[in-house]
């Protein structure tokens, strides 16, 4: 994991997990120096000065993508703005939530992402999906190389990432190299779902899953009996839930076990393991509509996998990070040892011979993000050598 704020782990994950949607370490650099001291302020005072560095570098980018724009050159602007787009969805996610202009630099950010996927001209359609009279905004990558209907890999969110994010970590990418397509959703609790339209998290993650199958079921580039369904962090805990009540998943991944969210709320309220998000109590409450922390509480007594998955009667990959800091490394085998029906289930714990070996693998998600696709690919009748016929 790189370190630059070895004080404040909340940062230094946000920091990676920008690093692996495309920072480049120079820009890092520049927004970081300035913050040594602000590190150490508590979470108000320290996300306020973040957040200045960081949209500052992404304004200057965007800057210098409208002198390329106006001389035609649209690649580049994209690309600058690409980097924009990772600048400020790392800003927003770490303000609390209510934050003043935070809503408005959530916009900022859904534009200038949008905008530098089209200047690029990127293989990523963006889609909505029927919602109990609402709609689950999507991205749609297109498999490679592959004739008539494609299977596809169906992709979540955890906690507090975003279908930008997971797009701009590169499993999409690495599957349609594969010839699997990619559905990366913000589900109930995530993205536009909580900020834009109020859709809380509900423990229950088949109901709004089958809604995403049926949605596929209608497009003809899709094969419907190869859909699988992916999930990092918390998505450790939605996937292999809706896995279990959704029998037309034909697999299912975890990129990061998370067997027991109960218990790591449990353990995170004595002070035990670290935290994802600066204002994490007020966080969590907003992701699944609480009315207080009693109430959340409550609602996370539901979330756990025991008596589930047995319910499973399909291919299941389970990885995990051998040093993840947030998730203990037993969740994962004990959710392997629970997939007792799957007729091929793996657990793959990703070590420092690998690299990956924090949380989701945000340390250095290529080869634990390869191992993955090439699990998928086997899976799901894709291809693992380039010039393999589809």
């Amino acid at each position: 994991m790189f370190r630059f704020f070895p004080t404040n782990y909340v940062w230094d994950l946000s920091i990676n997990l920008a690093i692996e949607m495309g920072a480049r370490m120079g820009e890092i650099q520049a927004m970081c120096a300035p913050l040594t001291e602000a590190a150490k302020q508590p979470d108000a005072a320290g996300t306020a000065a973040f957040r200045e560095t960081w949209v500052r570098m992404a304004n200057q980018l965007s800057e210098l993508a409208a002198e390329d724009e106006a001389r035609g050159r649209l690649i580049s602007a994209g690309d600058k703005l690409n980097r924009a787009a990772t600048y400020l969805i790392t800003a927003e996610r770490l303000l609390a939530h209510g934050s003043e202009g935070r809503l408005a630099l959530y916009h900022q950010f859904l534009q200038t992402f949008r905008r530098g996927v089209e200047l690029t001209g990127e293989n990523c359609e963006f889609v909505r999906i029927p919602y109990e009279g609402q709609h689950l905004s999507g991205l749609f990558v297109r498999a490679h190389g592959v004739t008539g209907p494609a299977p596809i890999l169906v992709q979540v969110n955890g906690l507090d990432s975003t279908k930008e994010m997971k797009y701009r970590v590169g499993l999409p990418a690495w599957l349609a190299q594969r010839g699997v397509a990619s559905l990366i959703i913000d589900q109930p609790g995530t993205g536009e779902a909580l900020r834009l339209q109020g859709l809380t998290a509900r423990y229950d993650s088949e109901h709004w899953a089958s809604r995403v199958v049926d949605w596929l079921e209608t497009r003809s580039d899709i094969d419907p009996r190869r859909i699988g369904l992916e999930g990092v962090s918390l998505g450790g805990y939605y996937c292999p839930r809706a896995v279990a009540f959704e029998p037309r998943f034909a697999c299912g991944v975890v990129w990061g076990a998370n067997h027991d969210w109960r218990d790591v709320q449990k353990k995170r309220l004595a002070r035990e393991g670290s935290l994802p998000v600066p204002h994490y109590w007020e966080h969590v409450r907003w992701v699944w509509g609480a009315k207080d922390q009693d109430d959340f509480m409550r609602i996370a007594e539901n979330v756990h996998l025991d008596g589930v998955l047995d319910r499973i009667r399909v291919p299941f990959l389970v990885t995990h990070g051998e040093k993840d800091s947030q998730i203990p490394l037993h969740w994962a085998h004990r959710t392997y040892e629970q997939l007792v029906n799957s007729p091929q289930r793996e657990l793959k714990v990703f070590t420092d011979r690998e690299g990956g070996v924090q949380h989701s693998s945000f340390d250095n998600s290529a080869n634990a993000g390869a191992y993955i696709a090439d699990w998928v690919a086997e899976t799901l009748g894709g291809r693992t050598a380039q010039g393999t016929p589809l």
